[in-house]
């Protein structure tokens, strides 16, 4: 069976974009990980789906499947370029779209510059809701790792998300701290790991370990997350530049209660077919 897809990215966070409305498709896990494999797949961080809303209040669903061919519930990069995706598709005129993910929905707004603002919605830093493993929500936690103690943030952004303040992005030991907090006992479903340098009160740099995909050039959730872990320690500012490797997005989060908004572009690559 051929299928039709469309390479995108969102500041160097790349995807594999299936229209799944206009064509079946279905993918078992191994067919998402060959797909994803750089050398003999197309190559990408995440495969993407959209499809026909489940709830007749939503405009699509969508859908999120990390390299290693297991489904997650968030991928704020991918709904910036499921925006673009849709508008470059013809299938929606829209300029504001509801959109269904695993974590409930989504807010998507095609701004006139062509950038692209997300609703993400409300940081939740229940450690239950995250999920992690800790007695009573803190603004930090201590974490055992390997032989040190290292002191982080953690928060839910509809995925989860550990966030550990560095001095320097480019010195930091992501390469070797980033797997042992990805699959720290504490987080039972695994999390994603942010490295964030403070620069100042509206500028922080960061990079990010993503559960199932290692290290990527940015990640969205990853972004907000940071701003909302900073925000509640009192380190950041409402307005927010995050610096990643791939490029800056901007994140505005007004505090607790407040839903947390991510603005940036969203890129088409190339388009293609693949026989499945």
């Amino acid at each position: 069976m051929q299928v039709k897809f469309t390479k995108m990215h969102g500041i160097g966070n790349d995807f594999v974009v299936f229209d799944a409305i206009n064509q079946q498709i279905a993918l078992s896990a191994q067919q998402v990980r060959d797909i994803a494999n750089r050398r003999f797949g197309v190559g990408c961080d995440q495969v993407l789906f959209i499809e026909s809303a489940q709830n007749p209040e939503m405009d699509f669903y969508y859908r999120i499947f990390n390299a290693d061919g297991n489904e997650v519930a968030q991928c704020g990069n991918g709904a910036r370029c499921i925006m673009q995706f849709v508008h470059q598709r013809g299938l929606s005129k829209k300029r504001s779209l509801k959109v269904e993910t695993l974590s409930g929905h989504i807010e998507l707004h095609l701004e006139e510059d062509g950038l692209i603002n997300v609703n993400m919605g409300v940081p939740d830093f229940e450690p239950e809701h995250i999920p992690f493993d800790a007695d009573a929500m803190a603004l930090s936690y201590s974490l055992d790792v390997a032989d040190e103690k290292l002191n982080i943030g953690a928060v839910s952004m509809g995925n989860p998300h550990a966030v550990l303040q560095v001095d320097n992005v480019q010195t930091a030991d992501v390469q070797r701290l980033g797997p042992l907090i990805e699959s720290h006992p504490r987080f039972p479903q695994q999390v994603n790991a942010g490295f964030m340098q403070v620069v100042s009160g509206e500028h922080i740099r960061l990079r990010v370990y993503e559960r199932g995909a290692g290290e990527t050039l940015a990640c969205g959730s990853g972004a907000c997350a940071a701003v909302a872990v900073g925000r509640l320690q009192e380190l950041l500012n409402d307005k927010v530049t995050v610096a990643l490797q791939g490029g800056d997005l901007i994140i505005h989060w007004s505090g607790p209660g407040s839903s947390l908004w991510m603005k940036g572009p969203a890129t088409t690559v190339f388009e293609g077919t693949l026989e499945i």
